[in-house]
């Protein structure tokens, strides 16, 4: 049995290592706030200007963070971005500010708009999410524009708190809710088919063909032409290469087409009055590719994301399969 003063010795040492924990844990927001608007705005000054702070002010309070959390969490660049570790205590961040606004709009001066960070793919924003985001009341919104093959992985890393994705998880500590599928067609105008394809979308005619793109990650023209010649080992392998112009743009997609630039998987809601007037026509009549979309988002956030799911499955009704 230990003396009367070594147990009382050892239970204040354990009484202050916990106080020490727990002052650990303990966070300061205002630095957090700092780490977040260096790595959303990419420089100490632009993430000044949006916190109303000095440059000078930004750097102390990061230098503060990182000396407390003993690690490197903003790799300074062109543009600066966050660490792992960094990235972790930015979604910590902007989940506690979620859950704050929930709070705040039971207090009688109501809720500070909160800001919402949320992956979206360009042909989902430019059809249907706006009026989702026009129903939810507020909130202030920061868009990342992403393909919807790789949005979840902007939702894993702590990127954002919600995502529009084509992956139905499941992701670790998220919610997944089926959305529904978007409907492509394979398009370009009259002209251009007759020009480039008078016989058909053949692996020859497609080959050399100019098509449209929106990036390098965009695999919908390549996943059409792999099931379309589904007969053809060549031309549904990856070594299967054709001519395409790059346009990130929704509307640009269609204007090109329409314009005979190219061919272009262009989502069937945009199109549809220019194929029943004749200016698009499909490359091959009824063979369409549909791409299953599904809404994630982080499960601590749930509650405080519920006015913007509602609005995400209610808009996403009118013009999803």
């Amino acid at each position: 049995m230990l003396p009367l003063d070594l147990s009382a010795k050892i239970c204040f040492i354990q009484i202050n290592l916990s106080q020490f924990k727990l002052a650990r844990l303990m966070m300061d927001y205002s630095q957090l706030a700092a780490l977040a608007a260096i790595h959303r705005r990419g420089s100490f000054d632009l993430a000044a200007v949006a916190l109303s702070v000095t440059p000078s002010a930004i750097s102390q309070r990061l230098k503060a963070l990182e000396e407390r959390m003993g690690a490197l969490l903003i790799r300074r660049g062109q543009p600066c971005a966050a660490t792992d570790h960094g990235l972790r205590l930015i979604r910590h961040f902007e989940e506690v500010m979620l859950l704050e606004s929930t709070l705040a709009a039971d207090l009688p001066e109501g809720p500070a708009p909160t800001t919402i960070r949320i992956a979206v793919n360009a042909d989902s924003l430019a059809i249907w999410v706006l009026p989702a985001l026009a129903a939810t009341a507020g909130v202030l919104f920061d868009l990342v524009i992403d393909d919807q093959d790789h949005s979840q992985y902007l939702l894993r890393s702590g990127e954002v708190s919600a995502a529009i994705t084509s992956h139905p998880g499941p992701l670790q500590g998220c919610d997944t809710i089926a959305l529904g599928a978007l409907r492509y067609r394979a398009t370009a105008s009259p002209a251009y088919i007759a020009r480039w394809m008078p016989d058909g979308a053949t692996r020859a005619a497609l080959a050399r063909a100019p098509a449209l793109t929106f990036s390098d990650k965009d695999r919908l023209q390549r996943d059409w032409i792999a099931a379309h010649l589904a007969g053809d080992p060549g031309a549904a392998s990856a070594r299967f290469t054709f001519p395409t112009h790059r346009i990130a743009s929704s509307q640009g997609f269609v204007e090109a087409a329409l314009l005979g630039l190219g061919w272009g998987m262009n989502p069937e809601p945009l199109i549809a009055t220019h194929l029943a007037q004749g200016r698009l026509a499909e490359l091959a009549p009824d063979t369409p590719l549909d791409v299953p979309l599904y809404w994630q988002f982080t499960r601590l956030t749930a509650t405080a994301l519920a006015p913007l799911t509602r609005a995400i499955i209610t808009a996403s009704a009118k013009h999803l399969l």
